[in-house]
């Protein structure tokens, strides 16, 4: 499957941002997708999930409240709303799909395809 993102860029600190993430090459309503981020030097953590259907979300503890996954399996598309933004939430997004259907996992592992990646950058 092939991922695209867009939507990002710089914003002052409260601010907010829409990513979008486009997804070809498969049955997109099959699968669960994610969304990353990676600041320098660190590791690639999980920002948010959502299972196949939409009904199943999960946030990391650091954006609960803020950011919102959602999906739409009639354009292929899936979505990360950021509100409150935080300088700390500067690093380069990635989203991701399941390797496999109709599964709901977490791990980094579990994730087969992934996009190019959108840089984010807070200001204070």
């Amino acid at each position: 499957v092939q991922l695209v993102e867009s939507g990002g860029g710089l914003v002052q600190a409260g601010g907010s941002l829409r990513l979008s993430c486009a997804a070809s090459g498969r049955t997109f309503s099959n699968y669960g997708m994610g969304w990353f981020r990676q600041a320098p030097g660190k590791e690639r953590d999980i920002v948010a999930a959502i299972d196949f259907s939409g009904d199943t979300t999960y946030y990391a503890d650091s954006v609960k409240g803020r950011f919102t996954i959602s999906r739409d399996n009639t354009k292929n598309m899936v979505y990360l709303q950021m509100n409150s933004l935080k300088p700390e939430d500067t690093a380069v997004y990635y989203c991701a799909a399941q390797k496999s259907k109709f599964q709901f996992r977490l791990a980094t592992s579990d994730f087969g395809s992934w996009g190019q990646g959108t840089q984010v950058t807070v200001s204070s």
